[in-house]
């Protein structure tokens, strides 16, 4: 996937963040840095449109379904495979 301009830290971001590493914080200072950092990373979020919310959904669901139906094929057919090997102790006499 290529790298777009927003995942590269810019100089300032950088330089800010050394010079906030440097200073001492105390417990509530780190909380409010922390609180900062979160909601300036939540404005970054893009959130999807209608049609990419629905086709998004719609690959979901349809990778759903073809790992069940794997899923259900392999069980089948090992449980076919044990039957046939060791037998069924319902069926002995």
């Amino acid at each position: 996937m290529a790298k777009k301009d927003v995942d590269v830290p810019s100089e300032d971001v950088v330089a800010k963040a050394k010079k906030d590493s440097e200073q001492r914080r105390g417990p509530f200072g780190r909380m409010v840095l922390f609180i900062r950092q979160v909601l300036n990373e939540l404005k970054k979020v893009v959130t999807p449109t209608r049609r990419e919310l629905v086709s998004f959904t719609l690959v979901v669901l349809v990778f759903v379904v073809i790992m069940m139906g794997i899923v259900s094929g392999l069980d089948f057919g090992f449980s076919a495979l044990v039957n046939f090997l060791f037998g069924d102790p319902n069926l002995a006499i």
